[in-house]
């Protein structure tokens, strides 16, 4: 078992430099944007903007759900009170793509890469993929910085390389990202565009091991 990381972090904004090595035009103004970016992000919205404090958790979840697992995430039906975002969860599934997160209130509106969320989309059933099968994980730009601190590369470009196709287990807070509730299969069942199975994610994510082979 290799172990991404797993380390217990404190509050901390990510520093200018941080990514300096991206190099991409732009890239200074959106990490000084995002160093100065408040918990709640540059939502007003106030729904908008308790669940970006949320998404901005920076401490390992102390109580960990064991009733939570992917088949249970994946499990259909209107899902909207399945879960308690006060809580943490581990999952374990088959990575079936890692791609940047949009542009975001949650991030000050950031464009480049380096500084915006990286999803990570797990399925059970790897041989008979399909968006509205998978479920959203989501590694953060300040834990992606905190990583960065420890050695520990969680770049999107890096986590696809190492976590794409593989086994993996991964801890990290729930939340219910309400926001693409017109996405997921479980809260809008007859929607043309699926492309996840429920809006509850584990997000921020706080720890990832890639496994040997399936569990």
């Amino acid at each position: 078992m290799r172990t991404i990381a797993a380390v217990t972090l404190c509050a901390c904004l990510l520093a200018p430099a941080a990514d300096a090595g991206h190099g991409r035009a732009g890239a200074g103004d959106d990490a000084a944007r995002l160093a100065a970016c408040p918990v709640e992000g540059d939502a007003r919205v106030p729904s908008v903007r308790a669940l970006n404090i949320l998404k901005r958790r920076m401490s390992v979840p102390g109580d960990i759900d064991s009733a939570v697992s992917l088949a249970a995430m994946l499990a259909p039906g209107d899902d909207t009170g399945r879960f308690d975002a006060r809580k943490g969860a581990t999952v374990e599934g088959y990575v079936a793509d890692v791609k940047v997160g949009g542009v975001e209130s949650v991030n000050c509106h950031t464009h480049d890469p380096a500084y915006r969320d990286t999803h990570i989309e797990l399925t059970l059933d790897p041989l008979h993929d399909a968006g509205s099968k998978h479920v959203i994980v989501e590694v953060t730009p300040q834990w992606r910085a905190t990583m960065a601190a420890e050695g520990i590369d969680w770049d999107t470009p890096a986590l696809r390389a190492t976590l794409r196709g593989h086994w993996v287990r991964v801890t990290g807070w729930l939340l219910f990202d309400v926001e693409h509730a017109d996405a997921a299969a479980n809260t809008a069942p007859d929607a043309p565009h699926l492309w996840r199975a429920t809006v509850w994610e584990l997000h921020p994510v706080t720890s990832i091991e890639v496994l040997p082979g399936q569990p």
